[in-house]
């Protein structure tokens, strides 16, 4: 009998303790967003991350996660204010379109960040700043050839044997490829949802006035934001799709 009381009681407490490991243990769900914002700043030493589900506030001592918020938008310059008030927190998030140098590193960023914050109701705000960065979306990291041009399919009449095609290195911002008759480079302008191609340059080959390169030139210079899926690169502006790639590697 006591054997028996001693077996159970020994199950209990192994059982208490694998209970006790798991409720400790910070589960990552599949359903997490990828952030598409981070800012960092020094003395004192401070980090953000927003995603579409979350903000994340650290330092060294603290992390605190905040749900995400729609930001409020200038009128006349790019300048985005996120306000988030939890019961235990809350920030004022402000991010400005303009270059910024970390103080330590010397790093360059295209985006100044300034944080206003209390950790409960009774604290006064703190002010910090630092400078940021829009992390480009991972899937754009591909070789892609062009399919659709203006709604129409693009046909050998329109650039010869060799289709444009493009190589985008989205943990750089550059982009080069070949543009119907001329190499050609340039940089990504990327905020969240939004795409731009900027600062293209060519090689001057002669090339067949009949081919549509200055069309597919013009066309992407115009483009303001895109979507992805099934090995399809769709580039658009405000009025429609423009331009289609398809994945090729």
């Amino acid at each position: 009998m006591k054997k028996s009381f001693f077996f159970g009681i020994l199950v209990l407490t192994i059982l208490s303790c694998k209970t006790a490991s798991v409720s400790n243990t910070t589960v990552v769900n599949d359903s997490d967003k990828l952030p598409y914002f981070k800012a960092s700043g020094t003395e004192p030493f401070w980090s953000i991350l927003i995603s579409e589900d979350k903000m994340v506030y650290k330092t060294p001592e603290d992390s605190i996660i905040m749900p995400h918020s729609e930001p409020i938008l200038a009128m006349d310059s790019n300048v985005k204010l996120y306000k988030v008030k939890t019961e235990s927190a809350e920030f004022n998030i402000q991010i400005l379109q303009q270059e910024c140098t970390n103080e330590m590193s010397g790093e360059i960023s295209p985006y100044k960040v300034s944080v206003e914050f209390k950790k409960n109701k009774t604290s006064e705000f703190e002010n910090i700043k630092g400078c940021g960065q829009y992390i480009t979306d991972y899937r754009l990291h591909d070789i892609w050839v062009l399919e659709e041009l203006n709604g129409k399919k693009i046909s050998s009449e329109d650039f010869g044997k060799k289709f444009p095609m493009m190589e985008i290195y989205a943990s750089t911002n550059k982009f080069s490829g070949f543009s119907g008759c001329n190499q050609m480079n340039g940089s990504l302008f990327s905020e969240k949802e939004k795409l731009r191609f900027i600062n293209i340059v060519t090689t001057e080959m002669m090339c067949d006035n009949s081919y549509k390169e200055t069309e597919y030139i013009t066309t992407l210079q115009n483009i303001t934001s895109y979507s992805i899926g099934e090995n399809r690169l769709i580039l658009l502006n405000p009025s429609g799709k423009k331009i289609i790639f398809k994945k090729i590697d």
